[in-house]
């Protein structure tokens, strides 16, 4: 999945002749603290909510002031997980995306991104989940997947997360199975350390659901 196929087309950009005090009651509609500023096609920048009340007179024009942008955006062809690192990196509610001749093409909200990371955990899919810890030397996926595969089952996501401080791996895997036991047990066999394990049934399903909707409908607060 990469950055052009997840812009939302609710976003209008900003223009320089456009009024500090008109660019936060569009912050205000999207639920956002950053909008992009956009000169026919020419990407100027990324103006936040902070940077708009620090402005001596908000009811001026926008380009009447010398402001300081940030220049934060991706490529069209950039994969999500850049688009993820970048929006945690700078806290951005919003990613302006560009072409190849830095031309302004849309923008990624932090609300469509919580949509699309949904789909790339497979929240919604049925199945159990398995976290290992694994020394960074001994981290092998085709071993841990021949291993979950001779229990008739698959990896439909996973994660690896690392600590500056260790030289140890988490693994966080999902298999398209509920009953993952025998899982269990063949990982145990091959001496595998399994830091937690949760087999989802259809109450913890349904509570993973809930909590997934209660997070979109916080994010759409007043936003109709």
């Amino acid at each position: 999945m990469i950055a052009k196929e997840i812009i939302t087309d609710i976003i209008v950009p900003l223009k320089t002749s456009d009024k500090g005090i008109d660019a936060l009651a569009l912050m205000e509609e999207y639920k956002v603290s950053h909008l992009p500023i956009v000169n026919n096609v020419d990407f100027l920048g990324l103006i936040s909510e902070f940077d708009i009340y620090n402005l001596n007179r908000p009811e001026a024009n926008l380009g009447d002031h010398k402001l300081s942008l940030s220049r934060a955006f991706v490529m069209q062809y950039q994969h999500v997980y850049d688009v993820i690192r970048l929006i945690g990196e700078q806290k951005l509610t919003l990613l302006p995306v560009l072409d190849e001749k830095n031309k302004y093409l849309g923008s990624i909200t932090l609300n469509n991104l919580v949509e699309q990371f949904s789909k790339i955990t497979s929240i919604e899919n049925p199945g159990g989940i398995i976290v290992l810890e694994v020394s960074q030397n001994d981290y092998v996926l085709s071993e841990i997947a021949k291993i979950i595969e001779s229990n008739d089952a698959k990896i439909i996501s996973l994660f690896l997360t690392s600590h500056p401080d260790s030289t140890k791996l988490e693994v966080s895997m999902k298999v398209n199975k509920i009953e993952i036991g025998p899982i269990l047990q063949t990982l145990n066999r091959y001496d595998y350390i399994i830091k937690a394990s949760y087999s989802e049934d259809q109450q913890l399903l349904d509570d993973l659901q809930n909590r997934y909707d209660s997070l979109m409908n916080y994010l759409n607060i007043g936003g109709e």
